[in-house]
């Protein structure tokens, strides 16, 4: 059975003023990066590709490093597109999110809804697949667009998944059926 491993980054460093697309991992989110590192190796990714944002591209690459697998970008598997939205503070944030979950094709919140974002994603993740026929795939990315994914494919609620997936989590599918293997909502320090 193949595998595709999605993989949540770890924690940013959060800048008020700096779009999050551009935020770095923080000291905590490099130190899970070990932890996450085990987790991902039960899977034996053959490859691990990332979203171009530097907090997804940080994590591939300590990732991809402690477990001797390749680490590559590319296009599409970014974040849901929030580039010119204001930092909100946390209760407001959650609760345009769930409205954009509920009505993902309304916009809501930055510049592409949640439908738009769902399948931007699905493509380069199906992209990813074919360019790496063979072996495990890891894909390092961002809760929203992994919960919309995953959410589409196994019939969760994605506003509940994204609530669970912490910084940083897993989540394993198997191919071609898209099933849930394993998911690991919150990766922690041994």
């Amino acid at each position: 059975m193949r595998k595709l491993i999605l993989i949540k980054h770890a924690a940013p460093q959060v800048t008020p003023g700096v779009p999050p697309s551009r935020w770095r991992l923080s000291e905590r989110g490099r130190e899970l990066c070990a932890p996450l590192a085990e987790k991902v190796a039960e899977h034996a990714p053959t490859v691990i590709i990332s979203s171009e944002e530097i907090k997804a591209s940080e994590t591939a690459q300590r990732v991809g490093e402690a477990l001797d697998v390749p680490f590559e970008t590319a296009p599409g598997l970014h974040e849901h597109d929030r580039d010119g939205v204001p930092h909100l503070r946390s209760a407001e944030f959650i609760s345009l999110m769930e409205l954009a979950f509920r009505k993902p094709d309304d916009l809501v919140l930055g510049r592409e809804t949640a439908s738009q974002a769902e399948q931007r994603f699905a493509v380069a993740v199906e992209t990813a697949l074919a360019k790496h026929p063979q072996g495990n795939v890891a894909i390092v990315s961002h809760g929203t667009v992994i919960a919309l994914f995953v959410a589409k494919r196994s019939g969760q609620k994605p506003f509940e998944l994204w609530r669970k997936l912490g910084l940083p989590s897993v989540v394993v599918m198997s191919l071609p059926d898209w099933s849930i293997t394993q998911m690991v909502a919150h990766v922690e320090s041994p």
